[in-house]
């Protein structure tokens, strides 16, 4: 019997040490990885430009409060967290390359440690696939994730509700909302 452990699933779906590696993320932070991918009708270049720009993307990432651009590669991150908190860290782009991808891993101290990538792939006359692949540790570990997802507030939920909300604002300049303002939402416990 051979000593080497194989597995068939989705590298993201995979329970195999070394994941993270396998899917490009460097200097790899978290043990929880996760990827959402949604296909834009618009250049790539175009939507890297404006994911580029942190300060934009609290305008689509639901659970995020703000975003404080430090320099260059560093950015200070507050995001809800289930039972009206927050939870912040410093990001640092590790490598980035002008219209295809972004990479990143948070500082040490950060209350959820992260790291990965957001890719912009040409998908001809479809626009571009943007994909974002997470690995993070969630705070409180398993007992932490099942709260979190209870709450809506789940990274895997919220990745792939964020990408969505980015393909609304990208292709029609907005995102459509439900009746109910957050506010309301938020009340509610959603």
């Amino acid at each position: 019997m051979s000593d080497i452990q194989t597995d068939d699933a989705p590298v993201t779906a995979s329970k195999l040490a070394g994941a993270a590696e396998q899917v490009g993320i460097p200097d790899p932070h978290g043990d929880t990885l996760l990827a959402r991918a949604v296909t834009i009708n618009k250049p790539a270049q175009e939507l890297y430009d404006f994911f580029r720009d942190f300060a934009n993307l609290p305008s689509f990432m639901e659970n995020v409060e703000r975003i404080d651009v430090l320099d260059d590669r560093r950015s200070r991150w507050v995001v809800k967290a289930p039972g009206g908190r927050t939870v912040e860290w410093v990001a640092v782009v590790t490598e980035e390359r002008a219209g295809k991808y972004i990479a990143w891993t948070s500082e040490e101290g950060a209350d959820v440690p992260n790291s990965g990538t957001v890719t912009f792939r040409d998908a001809g006359e479809r626009g571009t696939v943007v994909t974002a692949t997470i690995l993070y540790d969630p705070p409180g570990g398993v007992i932490g994730k099942v709260i979190a997802k209870m709450f809506q507030r789940e990274p895997a939920i919220q990745a792939r509700r964020d990408l969505n909300r980015f393909k609304q604002l990208m292709e029609t300049g907005e995102i459509a909302t439900p009746a109910k303002n957050r506010e309301e939402f938020e009340e509610m416990g959603l």
